[in-house]
This record gives C-alpha cells, structure tokens and sequence, in this order.
C-alpha cells in the first residue's frame, strides 16, 4: 500500500487507515472475534496507520487495538487527548453511542497537565511507550459550545506547549488537532503555533467540501497534512438519500437529501454508485495523506478497499470535481 508524509515530520502512514471508534463499540456491540477479524482484514490488506481514542467506548477501543498490535513492528498509531478517564462511579450501558463501553467515567480537560495524564492513560491502553501521532481532540464549538471559551483558554495557556514538549522528548512524532469543524484548526493555527497534521471528520468529503475555501490553503501553506475522516458524512454518502439517512451523527435534512440525490445522479450517470464515488473523492484528494476507513465488519472493509483498487470508468472523474 502506498505511504504519504506527515507534515514536515518524516513520518509516513499508509494512504489507507483503520479507524478503531467501530470496535469500541460504536452504536453496536462487537464481540471480541469481531474485532479480531475485522483488525486481521486490515492487516492483511497492508493497512499500517490505525487511529483511535480514548472516546471510542471509554478506553475499550484503545485496548483492543494494544492488545492486537502487540509484538507487531512497522506500524503507525493515532490516538487522541481532551478526554480523561478515571473508573465509572455507577454501572454505564451505554455513553455517547458506545454500547457497553469501558467502564469509566470522563472530564474535559486541554491543559497541559490534562493532555499529559490522557496520553499516559494511552500509552498504557495500548502498551507503548510513545505515541506515532497524537490529535486533541473535539476542541471547538462543535463539541463545547459556549464552554469551548474555557477549553481554548486551557489549550493555549499549557495545552500547546505540552505537545510541543512531548514531542521534543521523543514521546510522539507528530500532533494537530481530530476535529469536525474547520474554523478551530484556522483559530488553533493563528494562536497556537504550527501543527503537523489535521484529523478533519467530514468536512473534505464529495458532499461538503467546505475545508476546500480556507483550511486546504492555510495547511498547504503551514506544511500541514489533513487525514481526512468521516468521509462518508456520517452514512448518507454510502446509503444515499434513503428515508432515516444520517447526515453529521443525526437525521438528515431535506436539503442534505437534496444535495445528495444530486451527487448520486451525477456519479451514476457515469457509470459509478455514489459511494464508490465518495471513497475515491477521498483518497484522490491532493490534499490528503491518508483517509480513514471504520467498521467492525471485515466484509465491509473489504468492499471498500476493493472498490478503491478499481480504475474509475472513463470519463468518470468529471462526477468527482
């Protein structure tokens, strides 16, 4: 599989990563041969870039992934801070769309000493020692609110500068921000400092491409690479504009039911199904190093990666512009 830089870091990753929220139990349960099969598939298929969080099933997906990756060399892990764990006072069945998750509670936390304690939290989940890449993240108002004030004071008081400090000790080669918003990542560029690398969820897909305006330059200038996630928009990319289609972890509306009915009349017109269209949007970006894909199911993981090894039909790049 072909490998693209991170930012200025020297660090390479596969064009084609493993996103780890499914196997901490995103929206179902998935049983512990589940996440094997589906980890194997990735494996097998050359995928060596693979991100998680602790958000992903409080702490559950950063341990399935340790425990797979453990004794295996040549591979580059993602995870994320902002989110502090500490044991669940009371018994959780489910939290932020994480069936039975890790039992463990959370806090916000972007100071310097908060991101040191996620990231050490981390490394014992996944049983290393360093981290290849770490984001912060959901920092902005997409995830906060009004409380995002607070939270942004916290990250550019010691948040930044502990990244910084981690990385010059060798503990990670590379930090930016996991985020769904553009405007945090322009916001955290101007008033923080440079970041190697952007986590950026669905804001650089076939559907909304609203990175393209500002973000894309600004990165392009800085040396900044985008990894682009949620490239389907949260499902309505892959299942087009059905009846309960989810768009940005939620119902779509209309007029995103519209825009979609477009794009898929667009791509079909030319021989391609819309979400074959969508995957290599993605990862035919040139403003992308590496694209996430994020499932529990081997088979679907392989549909995807096989449709990515098909030449488009002739003529079909227009349905992508």
């Amino acid at each position: 599989m072909k490998t693209r830089q991170i930012g200025r870091t020297g660090l390479a990753v596969t064009e084609i990563a493993f996103g780890c929220a499914s196997i901490g139990n995103l929206y179902r349960e998935a049983d512990e041969a589940d996440v094997a099969a589906v980890l194997d598939c990735a494996w097998d298929a050359g995928i060596r870039h693979f991100d998680t969080a602790p958000h992903y099933g409080r702490g559950l997906s950063e341990m399935r992934l340790g425990k797979f990756l453990a004794g295996r060399g040549d591979v580059v892990i993602s995870t994320k801070v902002g989110r502090v764990l500490s044991p669940a006072t009371s018994p959780i069945s489910e939290a932020d769309g994480f069936v039975n998750p890790a039992q463990n509670d959370v806090r916000y936390d972007y100071s310097g000493d908060g991101i040191e304690e996620s990231f050490e939290q981390s490394c014992q989940r996944l049983g290393r020692q360093d981290i290849d890449i770490l984001y912060v993240h959901d920092i902005g108002e997409y995830t906060h609110g009004s409380d995002n004030e607070r939270h942004m004071e916290a990250f550019l008081a010691s948040g930044y500068e502990r990244l910084v400090q981690l990385k010059e000790q060798g503990r990670i080669r590379a930090f930016g921000l996991g985020v769904n918003e553009c405007q945090v990542c322009l916001d955290v560029m101007e008033n923080a400092g440079p970041l190697d690398v952007i986590l950026l969820a669905g804001r650089l897909t076939l559907l909304d491409r609203s990175a393209e305006e500002r973000l894309v330059p600004a990165c392009e200038a800085a040396g900044t690479s985008l990894v682009l996630g949620g490239i389907f928009n949260s499902g309505i990319l892959a299942t087009g504009p059905v009846d309960g289609a989810t768009y940005d972890y939620g119902q779509a509306p209309q007029h995103i039911l519209d825009q979609v009915a477009a794009l898929q009349s667009a791509a079909e017109s030319h021989g391609v199904p819309l979400a074959t269209a969508a995957l290599h949007f993605a990862i035919r970006h040139p403003a992308a190093a590496s694209v996430l894909l994020g499932t529990a199911k081997p088979s679907t993981l392989r549909r995807n990666l096989d449709t990515l090894s098909q030449p488009l039909p002739q003529g079909a790049e227009a349905a992508l512009a």
